[in-house]
């Protein structure tokens, strides 16, 4: 039996490999406290059981999204599916019975550096997209911007990050969807949006913690959705280059794409605590879930976050910032590690493919949305 985090986003760490089950421990992000994502692959005999234990789940970021978990598994990386696992409260057991000699076990489907790569690189051979690189992060890796349509006829802009926290793949899952979508010649509601709107794209906040196997911050451990009102180049230029861009383009929707470990649902969290929310914000708000809830079942807006009180956002979340600095729609889409409950997969869970069908169905909101503006 072989177990491996050595490669990109990988994190975990060998506790007691001759123990029964084996006692395996998730890595902390770098200079943070935090931890949950991990990501390894394990080698052994075809046919044979391996228990596994993660000892440290208990203390992790969000203990209760072990509660109800299932375990991400891929023999191809390519295709992932389901592991029952069972949580204590302390630790976290999981049995693996291998069909192939290895295989890749992970908190969610991973998106990797290189998929990250191959998108862009493809999204560039569109006539209808610029690629602009913005700076680079500590580790030296590009912040890349897409701009996909005309920005100098455009009447509005909207702008998309996602995986401000890199252990949330499935926001960069939702990304290759949208821009997959936005970029179809045969997709009727994408040809109508892009006449008059050019979208500010940034399909990963966070590449150094993404390679790092970090679930929520950057290579020195900032928390890049808390940085949003004084960031910096020596902490967290990654929100500092992307928030001078807005500062210099402006625009109408800008909207944060993130997974929740806990709640089971997908759903949007909006900036009414910040200073002036007003009947504006209120409607905007209003009609884009509204028209997500009309086209797309797993989208849902009974259950999400307690809202903040007014005058109570937290102003260095970036959706709040945003709300604030352009009196205008600002949303954080969140999306479970778990599965949708209300419409549950027990093969594979919230996965890819529902995520990249959620960013398709997003352009209608959107567009909705913009007719109010």
């Amino acid at each position: 039996m072989h177990i491996t985090c050595a490669f990109d986003s990988g994190n975990i760490e060998i506790v007691n490999a001759d123990s029964n089950p084996i006692e395996l421990a998730i890595r902390q992000d770098n200079n943070s406290d935090f931890y949950q994502w991990f990501h390894f692959r394990l080698e052994g005999e075809p046919g044979k059981q391996y228990p596994l234990r993660i000892t440290n789940a208990g203390k992790a970021a969000y203990p209760e999204g072990w509660e109800n978990y299932r375990v991400c598994a891929s023999y191809d990386r390519q295709n992932w599916f389901r592991i029952g696992a069972e949580y204590d409260g302390k630790v976290l057991d999981f049995t693996v019975e291998l069909d192939q000699p290895a295989i890749y076990l992970a908190y969610f489907a991973p998106f990797s550096w290189e998929r990250h790569l191959d998108m862009i690189a493809w999204a560039q051979g569109s006539d209808l997209v610029t690629q602009e690189t913005l700076g680079q992060t500590l580790d030296g890796r590009d912040m890349t911007l897409l701009t996909i349509g005309d920005a100098s006829s455009a009447k509005h802009r909207v702008w998309m990050i996602a995986r401000q926290h890199p252990g949330e793949t499935m926001a960069e899952w939702f990304v290759e969807g949208f821009l997959d979508a936005l970029l179809d010649d045969a997709n009727p509601a994408a040809r109508t949006l892009l006449q008059d709107t050019v979208f500010h794209v940034v399909p990963n906040m966070n590449p150094d913690g993404s390679v790092r196997g970090h679930l929520r911050t950057n290579a020195v451990g900032a928390n890049l959705n808390r940085e949003w009102l004084e960031p910096s180049m020596e902490r967290s230029p990654e929100v500092y280059l992307v928030r001078e861009k807005m500062l210099e383009l402006g625009g109408d929707i800008f909207l944060d794409i993130h997974g929740d470990e806990a709640l089971p649902f997908n759903f949007v969290a909006g900036c009414e605590g910040i200073p002036g929310y007003d009947e504006r914000h209120a409607t905007l708000e209003d009609t884009f879930k509204r028209a997500f809830v009309a086209v797309n079942p797993d989208f849902q807006t009974e259950r999400g976050y307690e809202k903040n009180k007014p005058g109570e956002a937290n102003m260095t979340v970036g959706t709040n910032w945003c709300g604030h600095q352009f009196r205008t729609l600002a949303l954080t889409l969140e999306m479970p590690f778990k599965d949708n409950d209300n419409l549950p997969d027990p093969i594979e869970g919230w996965s890819p493919a529902r995520c990249q069908q959620l960013a398709r169905d997003i352009l209608f909101p959107i567009r909705e949305t913009l007719k109010k503006l």
